[in-house]
Order: C-alpha cells, then sequence, then structure tokens
C-alpha cells in the first residue's frame, strides 16, 4: 500500500498514516471487510518502524473503523455514514483545469431536462443494436479456438496497422460490396469513432472548417467540436445530402474536409442517391478537398436498390472510407477500419501507433475467426430480418399512436427512424415528459451544427426493442404528445 508521508513535517508519522487510511475508509476507497496489510509489512514498504504502523492502526481503531481479529488481522468495518463526494464546483482548481472545463461544447447538453423523471420501466429507443442479438456465445467459441490455435502470440501487441488476416478478409468482404481496395490499404482501429479522430488528427488544425450533413452523427460532431474545428452543416433531404447546394459552400467556407453517412445515414436514415454520389465526388475533385465515407451500417438494407459506396466510385485517393463491426455485432468489440491509400495511409498509421500502438491483436484474431467461417454474414442476415420487422413495428405503431402532425420517411435500411414533431412542438420539453411516462428517445438537436435546427426532431432507434416494446412505448410516447398538447 502506498501511504503518502511526509517527514519534514511537524504531525507524526503515525497520524499522517492513520489520517490517509481514515479518509480511504470514509470515502468508501477502503470497503468494508478489506483487510489491511500486516503492520511488519506495511512498516517495511513505507520505511518506518512496526510500532508506528501499530499506532496508526490503534487510532482507526479507537474510532470504530476497523477491527482486529486474531488469526486474520486488521479489517475495515461497515460505516454507517460516509464522507459525500467532493463536488467538482466546489473545489478551486487550477486555472488550466477551468480555462479546459470553459472549453467543452458537446452536444449532450441537448438531451432533455436536468432532474427529468424517469420511469422504473423505461422503454429506450436510444443506442445501435439489440444486445440479446449479440452473438456472444459463438464470438466465445471463436475466441477460445484463436488461444488454442495461436498461444502467446495471440496476446502480443502485433502489426501496428491490423492483424494482416483480418485486414485480408476485410479486403475480401468489401470486394463483395463493389469496394476494391488490397489490404494494405486498410488500417484496424479501435472502433470507426478512433477513425475519424485518425483522419481529424491528420487533416486538420484547430480553425479549420469541416463541411457535413445537417442533421449527422453527433459522435462526430462532438470530435470536431473536441479539437476546435469549425462546421457548416450542408441541409439533407430523404434523399441524402443536397449536393445541389454544395458548391456556393465550398466556394464562401473553404472546407478541409467534408463528412458524409451515405447509407441509412444517423440520424435521418436517408441514403443518397446515385446522381449525387457522382456529383459529390466530382466537387470533391474540384475544389481539392478529401471525402470522409462513413458506412457504419450499410449492409443493414431491407428494401430498394443498392448504392455503390463513395469508395467505390473513386478515381483515386480522393474518399477515406471507415467502417465498423461493432455496431452489428457488439459495441464493446471496438473493432473499425478505414481504407486509404496514398500518402494519408502512412500517416493515419503512425497516428496509430502514437494513439494506442495497436488495436487488440486478441480480439482481431478472434473477429478474423468468426467472420471467415461465415458466421458474420448469417449474423447479418438474421439481424436485418429481425430489424425489418421492428422498423415496421414502429411505422405501424406511430400511425396509431402519434398526432396525424408527426412526419417521417419510412427508411430503406439502418437502425433509426427519423421523425419532425407537428409545427411549434418541442422534443426536448417532449422528451421530459415521455421519460416520466416510461419512454426515452433522442432529442434531434443533438445532431445539427446550430442545435437549434433540430429541436422539432427526434430519433427512434426501432432495432434494440421487441415488437411487443416498441408497441408499448410508442404508446406510452402518444400519451407524453397529450400531455404536451394540454400544456401548450
Amino acid at each position: 500500500m502506498r501511504i503518502p508521508i511526509d517527514r519534514e513535517q511537524a504531525t507524526p508519522l503515525y497520524e499522517q498514516i492513520a489520517a490517509f487510511l481514515r479518509q480511504s475508509i470514509l470515502s468508501g476507497s477502503l470497503a468494508p471487510e478489506t483487510r489491511l496489510p500486516a503492520t511488519r509489512q506495511l512498516a517495511q514498504d513505507l520505511g518506518v518502524s512496526r510500532i508506528t504502523v501499530e499506532n496508526a492502526y490503534a487510532a482507526l481503531e479507537s474510532d470504530g473503523l476497523v477491527a482486529r481479529r486474531a488469526g486474520s488481522g486488521t479489517h475495515v468495518l461497515p460505516q454507517d455514514l460516509l464522507l459525500p463526494r467532493q463536488s467538482g464546483g466546489s473545489m478551486e482548481w487550477p486555472l488550466w483545469q477551468r480555462d479546459a472545463l470553459d472549453a467543452v461544447q458537446f452536444t449532450q447538453a441537448a438531451t432533455g431536462e436536468d432532474g427529468d423523471t424517469v420511469h422504473p420501466n423505461l422503454i429506450s429507443f436510444t443506442g445501435f443494436g439489440d444486445p440479446r442479438m449479440f452473438p456472444i456465445a459463438e464470438f466465445l467459441k471463436a475466441l477460445k479456438d484463436v488461444i488454442y490455435r495461436d498461444g502467446y502470440a495471440c496476446m502480443e501487441f502485433g502489426d501496428m496497422r491490423g492483424y494482416p488476416p483480418l485486414r485480408a478478409t476485410i479486403a475480401h468482404v468489401l470486394a463483395s460490396q463493389g469496394v476494391q481496395t488490397h489490404p494494405d490499404n486498410i488500417l484496424i482501429t479501435s472502433g470507426s469513432q478512433q477513425a475519424l479522430a485518425l483522419i481529424a488528427q491528420a487533416l486538420l488544425k484547430p480553425g479549420d472548417t469541416v463541411l457535413v450533413e445537417s442533421p449527422t452523427y453527433d459522435g462526430a460532431l462532438d470530435l470536431f467540436r473536441a479539437h476546435q474545428l469549425k462546421l457548416i452543416g450542408c441541409p439533407a433531404d430523404a434523399h441524402g445530402m443536397q449536393v445541389e447546394q454544395l458548391e456556393p459552400l465550398l466556394q464562401q467556407h473553404h472546407p478541409k474536409l467534408i463528412y458524409t453517412i451515405p447509407n441509412f445515414q444517423n440520424p435521418s436514415g436517408a441514403c443518397l442517391s446515385l446522381a449525387r454520389r457522382r456529383q459529390l465526388i466530382a466537387l470533391a475533385g474540384r475544389y481539392n478537398i478529401p471525402l470522409l465515407e462513413d458506412d457504419f451500417v450499410g449492409e443493414l438494407r431491407y428494401e430498394g436498390r443498392v448504392q455503390p459506396a463513395l469508395k467505390a466510385l473513386d478515381p483515386g485517393g480522393r474518399v477515406m472510407y471507415v467502417g465498423t463491426f461493432s455496431k452489428l455485432l457488439m459495441p464493446g468489440l471496438r473493432i473499425g477500419f478505414v481504407v486509404a491509400e496514398g500518402p494519408i495511409y502512412e500517416r493515419l498509421v503512425q497516428l496509430k501507433r502514437v494513439n494506442d500502438l495497436a488495436t487488440s491483436t486478441l480480439i482481431q484474431r478472434g473477429l478474423e475467426v468468426y467472420i471467415s467461417v461465415g458466421r458474420y454474414h448469417a449474423h447479418v442476415r438474421r439481424s436485418s430480418q429481425v430489424y425489418r420487422k421492428r422498423r415496421d413495428a414502429l411505422v405501424a405503431a406511430i400511425q396509431r399512436y402519434l398526432p396525424a402532425g408527426v412526419h417521417l420517411v419510412v427508411p430503406q435500411g439502418g437502425l433509426f427512424v427519423w421523425a419532425r414533431l407537428p409545427d411549434g412542438m418541442s422534443a426536448a420539453r417532449l422528451l421530459t415528459l415521455a421519460r416520466a411516462a416510461g419512454v426515452e428517445y433522442a432529442p434531434g438537436a443533438r445532431f445539427f451544427v446550430q442545435t437549434a435546427d433540430g429541436e422539432s426532431y427526434m430519433r427512434l432507434n426501432f432495432a434494440t426493442q421487441t415488437v411487443e416494446d416498441i408497441g408499448e412505448g410508442v404508446r406510452r410516447l402518444g400519451q407524453a404528445f397529450n400531455q404536451l398538447s394540454q400544456q401548450r
């Protein structure tokens, strides 16, 4: 046990030791029944006499904080009253801490009201996939197979670019989706979020401008804000980014990056039309602006015609393609990847090295086994069947329980339904009533550069709940609508 003691202080050493342990016990850091180190061992560790430690323990015992038990040492006793957790607001933080706090401006602030009453049986239309569908047993088998096959090798750092067989497998999967790439152009990352972060580090500096769809993924907005980047939104409709309005924005703001989610966009569920995809590629080339394509659930298509990835239309080096396995398998896997060619690829590899050296080799190897034996594709097909039924159930429930003024476009794939509320109705105010009724969703403000633009929108995830819970959740949401209408 490392206890800070100061031999220059006038306070006796045993009192310093007792004070540290007392604070640890009363703050809950040392839980009840924790066995304290033997006096001889602690004295040796701290370089003090054994009597000093014994005096410290005696002081704690007289305070009723510990008890000595014959044959088993000194143990922490349960406490009826623990010290309250120290509030950050009351502490006099160093100036650099306060400056850092002032610089944080994330979209999570627009998620509802503080002190919302939360129902004990909350039905949540947030998140990504359904945890009950995570292929835990199959993935566990893949991990066991890897450990038996590779032994110690699966516990090493490995190639900083990613496990070579996994990169080859991803190249094969992408080829089946129309994206031709080589394993040497694939970098494995800790989730797609790290891929976005590495690209931001590689290409952008504070004050640079990024052009995004409006609305777009809130995690990307927060990431760009954290890098102190200027954000410009291009309006989107049922067919994705309105590329027809893009060129004046490029001429006026000179962005250093265009970020887009062309397939089943988060949050709107829109799919960028083929004509707009080709026009976007052409504009990026004309104005020498890199394109960042985020394809987080492109495989979850329920109907409609498959559109080529922007990367498949790339004449060479204009598009960086980011994908992930986390959303469709298990978010905790934290396995994503980026496809890039040219000097930018080597820059991303070096940034990956200085950020976290490498992504878990064991998880990469397990994922490669899981994919290569066909389990992944079977899981995607199974998920698509289940999620399509849930999408249909959500749309039907909205039509049954919510006001006729709620407008939505049924997505052809993905995870989300994006709904616009009746005129004058606030999604943030509705969320407070919805939580009290036992249902929650993601309010639209968090997905816009200008949060006020999203005040009348909400995002509903249909993948996380069963068909029965979807119906009950939307029924509860309808009750919240009625309450809000009565308050207007």
